[in-house]
């Protein structure tokens, strides 16, 4: 800050600096008047109008030093009290603007608020037709044309619960409802919801749990392990796909290993970013590049560590690495 107080003050100090100069130029030409009582006198001129600045410096950047402090948020409390007349036209400048955006931005939230309620009651009342077409599905006497359909009805499906649980995510830490889960029936339900995917491409599901509990949110789990074993089987072809659990160093381990395409290892640190698809998902237009993405928002409140392994032709694998119990005295602290 004294860098830029001196600069903000350079102009002054060369006027002081030159009047001083113009003195000892006279004193030096002019015999007449005595050079070293006026070099005295120049000096302490300089001394005083050193002593000054320092002293003026804490004052007059006080303010300015609060400002640049200032975090950019909506309170002004923590800027310092404005005293001189240019201090107020930036204090009044910063209230004025600040005002403006706080009203902005309390109508773009309720904007927001507004469209997502229409959203998620939307997608409630898209639900009541998709049910029945799946009844309708199921009563089909082609085969073939009944898992075509019920391919197509499961996408939209799955997509209609991403945009869901997409617009939850944000809030759902007031939703967190931490329990003992067991695994294997949450695993089995999310199963039999891709049973006629699976069927269709011949992939089978291989499940071994050494360890079958783990402390969670259920309903968000459901979600995750949605996402993954979507992946898993979009990806793969006539081949299992391996689910197993155990303990290490007191987390319980879940992981979810596929024989697909595999993931090139150049995209592997962008695959949770948000609408990345891998160069080879690219060819695929079934893929949006959210599964990874809301998988890794919703691991992160759960404190649950998400790994990813793969390689090109033989597969990947999702290890789910889930807290201890003492782990969630950081979720209940918030």
């Amino acid at each position: 800050m004294i860098r830029k107080y001196i600069s903000e003050k350079r102009s002054w100090l060369l006027l002081l600096a030159v009047l001083q100069l113009i003195t000892l130029f006279v004193a030096y030409v002019d015999s007449s008047i005595p050079l070293m009582p006026v070099l005295y006198i120049v000096v302490l001129n300089v001394l005083l109008c050193v002593s000054f600045v320092f002293l003026r410096y804490s004052r007059e950047t006080s303010f300015y030093k609060s400002v640049e402090a200032w975090d950019q948020t909506y309170d002004l409390n923590t800027v310092a009290q404005a005293e001189l007349p240019f201090e107020r036209i930036v204090l009044e400048a910063l209230s004025s603007q600040t005002s403006r955006y706080k009203r902005e931005s309390s109508v773009n939230y309720q904007l927001l608020e507004s469209e997502k309620d229409e959203l998620l009651s939307w997608i409630h009342e898209v639900k009541t037709p998709l049910t029945a077409m799946q009844l309708m599905i199921d009563r089909l006497p082609d085969e073939m044309l009944q898992r075509q359909l019920m391919y197509e009805w499961l996408r939209v499906h799955l997509l209609l619960d991403q945009q869901l649980h997409q617009k939850r995510i944000p809030f759902m830490r007031n939703d967190l409802f931490i329990e003992t889960v067991s695994l294997e029936p949450v695993l089995n339900k999310e199963i039999r919801a891709l049973k006629s995917w699976c069927i269709s491409k011949r992939i089978g599901f291989d499940v071994e749990l050494e360890a079958e509990e783990v402390l969670t949110d259920g309903k968000w789990l459901a979600f995750m392990l949605r996402q993954l074993l979507t992946n898993a089987v979009k990806y793969s072809e006539a081949s299992d796909i391996h689910i197993s659990s155990r303990e290490s160093q007191g987390h319980i381990v879940l992981i979810i290993e596929d024989h697909g395409r595999g993931i090139d290892p150049r995209d592997l640190p962008r695959i949770y970013e948000k609408g990345f698809t891998a160069s080879r998902g690219r060819q695929d237009s079934a893929a949006t590049g959210m599964g990874l993405y809301l998988t890794k928002q919703v691991a992160e409140p759960l404190l649950i560590g998400l790994a990813a392994e793969s390689e090109i032709g033989k597969g990947s694998i999702f290890t789910l690495t889930f807290p201890r119990e003492n782990d969630f005295l950081k979720i209940t602290g918030m």
